[in-house]
């Protein structure tokens, strides 16, 4: 009988071998990565623009805007002239990047219909604190009470991308307080976006900052106005348009269907904002 020479016998073997290793270590760069996004989500998903006051104080005097601060004499967002003494308010949470008063389009577009206030972050523009979602939602509430305490008629919210799931929770938490949301660029939940960009990790179970929009709107019932952008490469139209369909309450969704996330029409002539305006007031009285 031939025998069959060592080296060829011991061949399958060292390749078997190798896909082990090559699995061992894809193994651990994948388990690398995970332990990556967890430590470092927050980082991630914020993007804070820091400010000194004068700084802040020329880029929203150059939109119109005046400081708004608390009790403290802290500089908690910006407002608009006031519109009327009957007006309603509307509080802006704005998007991830910048700080807010870089959101003057919100205040060119909604005024004289509304007195608007946008809303600073913590750890955005002048702000002291530390970005998270406990962090937001904390001082976000702490606003709406002073709006409540300063202003005599009705509020609503606006929420631009990550601010549409600080002001979903506030309507979810506060049904009775808020006469009605917009909503431009939004999502079921932060998770849901997270999960269409990184779908090989479990982000479901890693996420500590969740803004689950959709789970906060089964608790109110008033006026939902919906902005998405049909190209949107950062939070895809179709999770906007998920919130819409799955909310049972008044609502409309205007879709730009060739913008993207960053390049929204919001011209201050842009015949979309009376129309938002319209609904939403005529809607709640």
């Amino acid at each position: 009988m031939a025998l069959v020479p060592p080296h060829e016998l011991s061949y399958p073997f060292r390749m078997w071998d190798s896909l082990i290793v090559l699995v061992r270590v894809v193994a651990l760069v994948y388990i690398g990565l995970v332990l990556v996004l967890a430590g470092c989500q927050r980082a991630m998903i914020y993007y804070p623009a820091r400010a000194s006051e004068s700084e802040a104080m020329v880029t929203a005097a150059g939109e119109g805007m005046s400081p708004w601060r608390n009790d403290d004499g802290d500089i908690i967002g910006w407002r608009s002239r006031t519109a009327s003494d009957d007006a309603d308010a509307i509080l802006i949470f704005h998007g991830n990047a910048g700080f807010a008063a870089h959101r003057g389009y919100f205040a060119r577009g909604l005024y004289p219909e509304f007195t608007v206030y946008i809303f600073e972050y913590p750890g955005y523009g002048t702000r002291s604190g530390r970005p998270s979602e406990p962090n937001f939602y904390a001082a976000a509430e702490d606003a709406v009470k002073q709006l409540s305490d300063e202003h005599d008629g009705r509020i609503f919210l606006g929420g631009e991308s990550l601010g549409s799931g600080v002001a979903t929770y506030l309507a979810g938490t506060q049904p009775d307080h808020i006469a009605g949301l917009f909503l431009v660029t939004p999502f079921t939940s932060l998770v849901d976006v997270a999960r269409s960009h990184y779908p090989i990790f479990p982000v479901r179970w890693l996420m500590r900052d969740r803004y689950e929009s959709a789970r906060h709107l089964e608790n109110y019932e008033g006026p939902v106005a919906i902005l998405v952008a049909g190209r949107d490469e950062i939070v895809p139209a179709k999770f906007g348009q998920k919130l819409y369909d799955g909310y049972d309450g008044p609502k409309r969704i205007w879709n730009q269907e060739d913008r993207t996330h960053n390049t929204l029409d919001y011209g201050a002539q842009s015949p979309w904002w009376d129309e938002v305006v319209t609904f939403l007031t005529r809607t709640t009285e």
